[in-house]
């Protein structure tokens, strides 16, 4: 699928705008991709590097991002397996999760949480979700 194509919807939800993309991929292959920080590089449009002890992100994983400016620290703050937060920079960031469809083994919906503070930072989102999804159906990753 061309990824300019590819839909991607909003939602906003208290405080948060809900970015959200289907991918015909099963929900856990989507969650463990999404977990896998040596992938983030090749999805997110501002993450050029990232060192960690944990390949796979879980609850307390801390590391660095390299974006732009230089490298900057991370902390996962909640995770539950197909769901998890971090603070980058100190800074509540974004909340990523994975919803299984009923019934459809192999789609499901991946979802970047932007809280309402960087709602700039939504169109980078939806560019790293279009790259995510169509990373993962041409199992690019």
């Amino acid at each position: 699928m061309n990824t300019a194509a590819r839909d991607v919807v909003r939602r906003r939800r208290a405080a948060i705008i809900e970015v959200a993309c289907d991918v015909d991929v099963s929900p856990s292959v989507a969650a463990e991709t999404l977990r896998d920080t040596r992938t983030w590089p090749l999805w997110s449009p501002v993450i050029e590097g990232v060192e960690s002890d944990d390949r796979y992100v879980r609850q307390g994983t801390r590391g660095r991002v390299r974006i732009g400016c230089g490298w900057v620290p991370f902390r996962v703050t909640g995770f539950n397996g197909r769901r998890w937060d971090w603070i980058v920079a100190g800074l509540p960031a974004t909340g990523h999760s994975i919803e299984a469809y009923v019934g459809e083994p192999n789609r499901c919906r991946v979802i970047i949480e932007v809280p309402l503070p960087a709602i700039a930072y939504v169109p980078t989102c939806e560019r790293a979700l279009r790259r995510f999804a169509d990373g993962l159906e041409r199992d690019a990753f």
